[in-house]
């Protein structure tokens, strides 16, 4: 899309919450391109997706209000107070990290507090982006996984790839959430009782004294897991194929792009080099069991460049304090 157009567009009734509203306007930070747009991979029917940072007003900084991010659903706009959107960064967030490695010609808005942000980045980046980067590549091809499963197997089978993909989190889980052993909560098939199955899937509990937000939260992931392969329940159309192969273009990119990251090379969220390659995997050029062996080679390169990374183990919070601080010294409020 040609940029002065989107630009253009900015200052469309569609947008005038950008000018309006208290938390945006002059405070915004950084106002950039995101999804498909900021990736490179976007078609002509792709839509259009604004990300940013801003900072937050006096009374949210100061007093007693608070304030985390401003988002628009009909022009898909999101915008992250500083303070969240660092507390992100720290997690080597995928989603906002990407905000700050956006193409120079795609900012929208730019203050001096961005680019204070952007030319700091690698303040940010550690370690913790072999779990980040990791688990959100997982996630894509949890999903895509799942929808195949959907087509190829008969019921008895599909239960038990769903279980497979929840142990496959279970080690993400323990290390997340407070330890807990195979016994403390165990899932298996069992005959059902539902006239719609014949097995499905159980859970047996034993936790004593567990933290219940960490229970809530394992509860999340095993039941996104299932949600995640239910929303793909019916996948006849060429509007649901190409989704999946969206989906398979996205996993792809977060392990090119979280390689990069550990191997030292910053955070590129424009995808010049592979985005004949991404447009490809996107418009069906490429079997699933060919993206499934092109997975294996990706991650394979993540994994030797986590092992090899020498990125810290965690981000340098005072140095990061000292950039928070600064940036709000420097605001006129």
């Amino acid at each position: 899309m040609n940029i002065q157009i989107l630009k253009d567009k900015l200052n469309s009734k569609e947008y005038d919450f950008l000018k309006k509203d208290s938390h945006l306007g002059d405070n915004i930070l950084i106002l950039t391109t995101g999804g498909s747009i900021a990736y490179g991979t976007n078609v002509a029917t792709s839509d259009i997706d604004i990300r940013g940072v801003t900072l937050e007003n006096k009374q949210d900084i100061l007093g007693l209000s608070s304030f985390e991010q401003f988002e628009d659903k009909p022009t898909d706009t999101v915008i992250y107070g500083l303070k969240k959107f660092i507390s992100l960064c720290l997690n080597c967030n995928p989603n906002v990290l990407e905000i700050l490695g956006t193409k120079q010609e795609h900012l929208l808005v730019i203050s001096k507090g961005g680019e204070l942000l952007r030319n700091n980045v690698d303040l940010f980046l550690s370690k913790r982006a072999i779990q980040s980067f990791g688990s959100y590549a997982t996630a894509q091809l949890r999903r895509l996984q799942n929808a195949l499963a959907r087509d190829n197997y008969p019921h008895a089978e599909k239960e038990q790839h769903i279980l497979n993909s929840i142990w496959g989190q279970m080690e993400h889980m323990q290390r997340v959430y407070k330890s807990f052993t195979d016994s403390d909560i165990s899932l298996y098939i069992d005959k059902s009782d539902r006239e719609d199955m014949d097995t499905e899937i159980f859970i047996d509990v034993n936790l004593k004294h567990y933290p219940l937000r960490d229970f809530k939260n394992i509860y999340s992931d095993m039941n996104n897991i299932v949600k995640d392969y239910s929303k793909l329940n019916h996948r006849n159309s060429k509007k649901d194929e190409l989704h999946l192969n969206k989906h398979a273009m996205h996993l792809i990119r977060l392990l090119v792009t979280g390689t990069e990251i550990l191997q030292g090379k910053g955070v590129n969220t424009y995808r010049e080099k592979e985005r004949s390659f991404f447009l490809d995997i996107r418009s069906g050029k490429y079997s699933y069991n060919e993206i499934f062996e092109m997975v294996d080679d990706y991650e394979h390169e993540f994994k030797m460049a986590a092992a090899s990374t020498c990125l810290p183990d965690k981000p340098d919070y005072k140095r990061i304090e000292e950039l928070m601080i600064k940036i709000y010294s420097n605001a006129h409020f």
